[in-house]
């Protein structure tokens, strides 16, 4: 009974619609998502457009997942206490502030382009000799690749939540293999150990494969930013029956208690939060969008209560008329740079960014 009031009146406290289940019925909500005509007393399985696999199995951390509600996807995220699951939906106007966001990231991304390619032309091979102007040359190139990380993400997450484009027919297992691998050789500067494991056959899907690998470098950001010296991450994809499942769990400090079950609406970091780590939550939006639109789902949990481990799942579909690619990653959205130093640019040290490399 104290487990059900403090879920109840929670809900009443909060600014985004919420409701409550319990053996699958939807027992409660505020009136925020009583305005989204959501009917008291259903079947919460029969609202599910993703997840439902997922949410079967569903016991501890945060799980994020889309229903159809007057048949519109909305994208919710999903906490257990006690007996009952809690459940808060995306406010409406999130989707306004990152349209915002993505107009900025539209107004930034060309005055940024003509700076680094300025600065590509400023820094001749000759200054190499230069110990203390390459240490320079590699500060200014790190920070210009977070530049366009950051834009890159805001115009991104300001497409949420349309539907996927340009999806064709790739083998995740080498594609995401291939990701990893080329992971692995940056994230070795920061003195931390990646692993990764996936199948050893094929497994053909329709994917956005730019969209899927800037999702899989997020999370593998976030994971070795929170990763001490000498840590270790390991990532692991597993195919069951018609489902993806790519976990990436790190053995640093997670995420704080009174974070957890708001990880997934965090889009803009509050100003009293001087953790620079946390950045500005467009990442996990954008990964949690790409699980939603490969119908899948994302789950924060942390197993043996140490560490983080980022379970992102996808619905293996296939279509014939689709175009079989190579596992190469052909779509260039980084403008001719390497996509990996850009993405792990939060986490990378500076010597990463050396001219030779980044040239």
């Amino acid at each position: 009974m104290e487990q059900m009031n403090d879920a109840l009146g929670m809900l009443d406290l909060l600014a985004l619609p919420g409701f409550c289940v319990k053996d699958k019925k939807i027992v409660k909500m505020n009136p925020l998502a009583a305005s989204r005509q959501i009917p008291m007393g259903a079947d919460i399985t029969e609202l599910l457009l993703t997840g439902s696999e997922e949410y079967e199995e569903f016991q501890d951390g945060c799980l994020y997942l889309t229903l159809e509600l007057a048949g519109q996807p909305w994208g919710a995220s999903v906490t257990r206490i006690g007996d009952y699951h809690v459940f808060l939906l995306e406010a409406e106007h999130e989707r306004t502030e990152l349209q915002a966001l993505a107009l900025a990231a539209r107004e930034l991304r060309e005055p940024l382009s003509g700076i680094m390619t300025t600065a590509d032309r400023l820094f001749p091979v000759a200054v190499q000799n230069d110990p203390a102007l390459r240490e320079q040359i590699s500060l200014l190139n790190r920070g210009l690749f977070r530049m366009l990380r950051i834009i890159g993400n805001m115009s991104d997450a300001g497409r949420i939540p349309a539907p996927s484009l340009h999806q064709e027919t790739l083998d995740i297992a080498a594609f995401l293999s291939e990701i990893f691998e080329k992971a692995q050789a940056l994230v070795r500067h920061t003195q931390i150990r990646l692993t990764y494991e996936g199948p050893r056959e094929p497994v053909f899907c329709l994917v956005n494969g730019e969209q899927l690998e800037r999702a899989v470098l997020n999370i593998l950001s976030n994971a070795v930013k929170f990763t001490p010296k000498e840590g270790l991450i390991e990532a692991k994809l597993v195919r069951r029956n018609k489902k993806l499942y790519l976990s990436v769990r790190d053995n640093g400090s997670g995420i704080p208690e009174n974070l957890r079950g708001s990880v997934y609406t965090r889009y803009l970091r509050q100003p009293t939060l001087e953790d620079g780590r946390f950045g500005i939550g467009l990442g996990l939006a954008i990964v949690r969008s790409t699980a939603s639109q490969h119908g899948g789902t994302v789950l924060i949990d942390h197993p043996d209560g140490q560490g983080t481990r980022v379970t992102m799942t996808m619905a293996i579909t296939q279509n014939k008329d689709s175009l079989v690619r190579s596992p190469v990653l052909h779509v260039d959205y980084a403008g001719g740079r390497d996509r990996g130093l850009i993405e792990l640019s939060d986490c990378l040290p500076n010597g990463v960014y050396d001219t030779k490399k980044v040239n």
